[in-house]
């Protein structure tokens, strides 16, 4: 027969097992749905942010991280996103336009020329943070900008200018301002999801795609569309978003905590793809792929139109504010050549 202090003992380490367990009990699961494969820089810093996320809130949210497309592509999972079926994604810029259309203007061709001026834009321009502002309307809220890099072409036949465009038929995603720049350039274009790509050039569906050297080495374009070609014609970086259910459920110290892993996650995602651009390169070289870089200048040419066509649609007002802040960025950071 236990004693009274045995009994107090055994009270109190039951009551110690239970709170441990309402603990475990209490542990809520957030889904991450991204496109990238497994061993890419999207899937790396997910990874890091789902760690980050579990350290900062004392392990009361855990971050389930599904790559490849596995539960949408790229703007189904916004949809899902919108409906709270998932609490985050990351995708390019241009992805989210569906939403909000003048987003598509950070798309225009050739806004900035280096990485520190990409995160400049992003991080500090007015027009654009107060175009991030206007999204939580919309269901969805941008927590920090994920790196990709610069776009540039993978294309089963050499492409040394507009010329070779002519040719083509070069996948887009559904963006405006991509369609319109790779029409400007010469190619006919077909619109579909990045998940279809590699399957579509393979059959000759389409002759190519472009996207940052990060998504082509992740996603092996590069196996079916051997000639990349480095014209680096847009800045395609990956907003990460949250789910604004999602966020309005969180308390102001998880809402800290989500935002500081955000934060960190891109830091190492900026830091990951902007250093390994060459080793990638590189690397694709050796499996068979013929890395160029054409001359820039009839690229930059023949996208001039672009710009006209955006005030048209977009007003010029507009474009003209984030053409500004993207002159004065270039001029406040010049590129190192």
């Amino acid at each position: 027969m236990l004693d009274r202090k045995n009994l107090s003992r055994l009270m109190l380490s039951a009551a110690v097992l239970a709170a441990g367990m309402s603990s475990a009990w209490a542990v809520e699961t957030l889904r991450f749905s991204h496109t990238d494969n497994p061993g890419g820089s999207r899937q790396a810093a997910a990874e890091l942010f789902a760690e980050k996320v579990a350290e900062y809130t004392d392990g009361r949210y855990e971050v389930q991280i599904f790559p490849s497309g596995q539960l949408a592509n790229d703007p189904k999972a916004i949809e899902l996103l919108q409906l709270g079926g998932i609490d985050f994604t990351v995708s390019a810029t241009g992805s989210y336009a569906t939403h909000l259309s003048s987003l598509n203007l950070t798309a225009m061709p050739f806004l900035v020329d280096s990485y520190e001026q990409g995160w400049e834009l992003y991080d500090n321009s007015e027009w654009l943070q107060g175009e991030f502002a206007k999204l939580p309307e919309k269901g969805f809220r941008v927590l920090s900008t994920w790196e990709a890099g610069f776009r540039s072409f993978t294309t089963n036949e050499p492409l040394t200018s507009p010329e070779d465009a002519k040719s083509m038929k070069m996948r887009v995603f559904p963006n405006d301002m991509i369609r319109w720049s790779m029409e400007a350039i010469g190619f006919q274009t077909v619109v579909m999801p990045i998940t279809d790509v590699y399957l579509s050039i393979q059959q000759g569906i389409v002759n190519g795609q472009e996207n940052p050297v990060d998504t082509i080495n992740s996603l092996r374009f590069y196996e079916v569309a051997p000639n990349i070609t480095l014209t680096r014609h847009v800045y395609s970086p990956l907003p990460l978003t949250i789910a604004e259910k999602t966020w309005q459920s969180f308390s102001e110290e998880d809402r800290q905590a989500i935002q500081k892993a955000a934060a960190e996650s891109a830091a190492f995602s900026r830091d990951l793809v902007k250093n390994s651009v060459n080793s990638q390169l590189a690397e694709m070289e050796e499996k068979g792929a013929k890395v160029s870089v054409p001359e820039i200048g009839p690229f930059r040419e023949a996208v001039q139109s672009v710009y006209a066509k955006a005030k048209d649609v977009y007003g010029a007002d507009a474009v003209d504010k984030i053409l500004s802040d993207a002159a004065a960025i270039r001029e406040k950071l010049p590129a190192q050549n």
